[in-house]
């Protein structure tokens, strides 16, 4: 098994030699690490600069986001599986080892993800049992939340090919979106062993940076309206359109943009009236 690992940072000079730390120590090499800087402003270029000859570092020229530099790196990579690894978060030294092990036994599954470790704020926490990683053919439960974590997943190039790469246009839940295009098509195993630590709380995240999450969501969910999904699927899925819709539309109008919420309640009304027609 071939693995070219994918780390996108963007200034995260602070924690990006932790996160190759972890990729360098596993019992199982990867072929390659691939780093895309996407135009840091800190001191992260001249960090990864130490480690030229054992990774390989695209930069670009602006700042594109995190899709456009997991996408450089699946492009660039020569290995058939790819491991994402975000910038802050860390892997168990056995996290390749397990993972190449499942799928050389389980050669017909071409996604998997391993159980995390959260750090909130420099204390661990434990998730709330709507958070727990699951496996099999996950996408209705992929329709309320993300439930599966980048760091945490070693993907077949196949599956990029038939579904498409992360969505460049999502400013934030570009994964929520990946998953939710994937788990109609393919099944999502799950390794029930913590292989890496998943740190958050601090205030570079996406969800800090972005009001109303659910905007990204319901873009995600809409790309779905229209495709042959199981019917119970669907309705799975129009429930939680019109939820997130609805608040959406209060999150708007709490900020006074009442063309914004008036656009996410009529949404919320076609998916009603759809709902009502299955």
């Amino acid at each position: 098994m071939n693995i070219s690992v994918v780390i996108p940072t963007f200034n995260r000079a602070h924690t990006i030699e932790q996160a190759l730390e972890s990729v360098f120590q596993q019992t199982y090499s990867a072929l390659e690490i691939i780093v895309v800087d996407d135009a840091s402003s800190d001191s992260t270029s001249k960090i990864l600069h130490q480690y030229i000859g054992r990774i390989t570092v695209i930069t670009n020229k602006s700042n594109q986001g995190v899709s456009y530099s997991r996408n450089q790196g699946i492009e660039a990579a020569k290995g058939d599986w790819i491991a994402f690894l975000d910038s802050d978060d860390l892997w168990d030294k056995q996290k390749l080892a397990n993972q190449k092990l499942f799928h050389d036994a389980n050669p017909n599954l071409l996604i998997s993800q391993c159980d995390e470790i959260w750090i909130r704020n420099g204390v661990k926490v434990n998730p709330m049992a709507k958070h727990a990683k699951q496996g099999g053919w996950i996408f209705e439960a992929c329709i309320p939340r993300c439930i599966v974590s980048p760091s945490a997943v070693i993907i077949h190039k196949s599956v990029f090919k038939k579904i498409g790469l992360f969505d460049p246009d999502l400013p934030a839940c570009e994964d929520y979106d990946l998953w939710l295009r994937i788990a109609p098509h393919f099944e999502i195993a799950y390794l029930d062993k913590k292989l890496m630590t998943r740190y958050g709380g601090h205030d570079d995240q996406l969800s800090k940076k972005f009001w109303g999450m659910d905007r990204f969501r319901v873009t995600a969910m809409e790309k779905h309206i229209d495709s042959p999904l199981d019917p119970h699927w669907k309705k799975t899925l129009l429930e939680e359109l019109i939820f997130k819709c609805g608040i959406v539309a209060a999150g708007a109008r709490k900020r006074d943009n009442h063309e914004l919420s008036e656009r996410y309640l009529k949404k919320q009304q076609r998916y009603q009236a759809q709902l009502k027609s299955i």
